[in-house]
């Protein structure tokens, strides 16, 4: 199975082209179906009958440091904390193994550098003269309890502080419920409060119940103009799982069909690893195509996977696993 190679010019961030919504077609949400048992299966196939290794696997996780959200969400935050989190956005990989790795002059960056909205001027600060750009998490981020006005307002507020990026969270109670139109207006509203920044679509999806739920979800969120589509905060009790990022693909790819346009997909939450995260890059390559092996179409929330990524990559050119502190965060 091959990858595209990486290149200099590969490593951005954003489409040129945004997803400017529909729209609401209440007959082609409620028209969808979900074969539970048989996405299951498709899911349980893809970390089992793949196999990528050596050079290959090697270049697999560069890409996949290239779509990292590089993500620190915790109530002890401090500027420090940031300021540490976008040195290692800047050089995620020590620079004597990108050496030894032949890329070294690729400019081998994360996706993005996502932080609280009252760390965002912290991380555009820390982030001058790059092109990383600073994703807010928004709309009463994690739950979503707040007042619509107040959501509003830390769009709003996040993208006058520099964030070119904006996760929201949708109210889960309009899934739950059916009221598939207040979902739409919802998001369409906190679309139209990014102006310029791209909107990521939180569902949330451990607490929306089924993935008929999940799959109708997301495609109300991609027709109120969502730029990605994304699965969980990560602080749900279950949060990003394959099962659920092949529905969410998969509703992708026939909006995709329907109108021609694509919108990115994000899965965050317990992905810590390097082979969890070439899963995740086989279902893209599988279910959408090459494109969404770019951080313009793909990104992953995390903070430990790098980590890991590193320590894979240095066992590829020693043929031992390095300690976790000699792969500092920042």
């Amino acid at each position: 199975m091959a990858i595209p190679e990486i290149h200099a010019e590969h490593v951005n961030h954003h489409s040129e082209e945004r997803n400017p919504g529909l729209p609401l077609d209440l007959g082609w949400v409620r028209s969808v179906r979900v074969n539970t048992s048989a996405a299951e299966r498709r899911a349980a196939t893809l970390g089992t009958r793949r196999s990528v290794k050596k050079d290959t696997q090697a270049a697999w996780l560069l890409r996949a440091i290239t779509c990292i959200d590089l993500t620190t969400l915790s109530g002890d935050d401090t500027p420090g904390n940031v300021l540490r989190l976008c040195a290692k956005a800047r050089q995620p990989v020590r620079q004597d193994m990108l050496e030894a790795l032949g890329v070294a002059d690729l400019g081998i960056t994360t996706g993005a550098v996502c932080v609280y909205h009252s760390r965002v001027a912290d991380a555009v600060k820390a982030l001058e003269g790059t092109s990383i750009p600073v994703a807010a998490v928004s709309t009463g981020f994690p739950a979503g309890q707040s007042s619509f006005r107040t959501r509003l307002t830390e769009i709003q507020d996040s993208v006058a502080a520099g964030a070119q990026e904006i996760d929201i969270v949708i109210s889960r109670e309009h899934v739950l419920t059916g009221n598939w139109e207040a979902l739409y207006d919802e998001v369409q509203q906190f679309r139209a409060a990014c102006g310029d920044a791209h909107m990521k679509s939180i569902l949330a999806t451990g607490e929306l119940g089924t993935l008929r739920h999940v799959a109708q979800a997301s495609l109300v969120c991609m027709m109120a103009g969502s730029d990605f589509i994304k699965t969980s905060t990560g602080k749900e009790p279950v949060n990003a799982t394959l099962e659920v990022s092949l529905i969410m693909t998969r509703m992708i790819r026939e909006y995709l069909d329907r109108t021609g346009v694509k919108v990115g997909f994000k899965p965050a939450g317990g992905i810590r690893t390097a082979k969890h995260a070439m899963n995740w890059q086989i279902l893209m390559k599988e279910e959408l195509g090459d494109d969404w092996l770019f951080p313009n179409l793909f990104r992953f929330g995390a903070s430990a996977l790098l980590t890991d990524i590193e320590r894979q990559l240095s066992h590829y050119l020693t043929g031992r696993y390095a300690a976790e502190y000699y792969m500092p965060m920042g």
